[in-house]
């Protein structure tokens, strides 16, 4: 009965967390826009943000500084 408890709970935690890991992915939509996408520079960085994660400006804007762009 315990092995039993165990593995339904050990199932219901693995579903509580669908976050992917994106840990080393390559950003698929700016590579396939821009020919030579450099994620620090705020100007490429936001028009790759607006375009394909339709964003606006100042979200953008406040992504592209968290990650680094300047």
């Amino acid at each position: 009965m315990r092995v039993v408890a165990v593995i339904m709970f050990a199932l219901m935690l693995a579903a509580c967390n669908q976050e992917q890991d994106i840990t080393g992915s390559t950003p698929l939509c700016p590579m396939r826009n821009y020919s030579s996408y450099n994620p620090r520079d705020m100007n490429q960085c936001v028009a790759a943000c607006k375009s394909c994660d339709h964003g606006n400006t100042v979200t953008c804007t406040t992504s592209c500084t968290l990650h680094g762009a300047r």
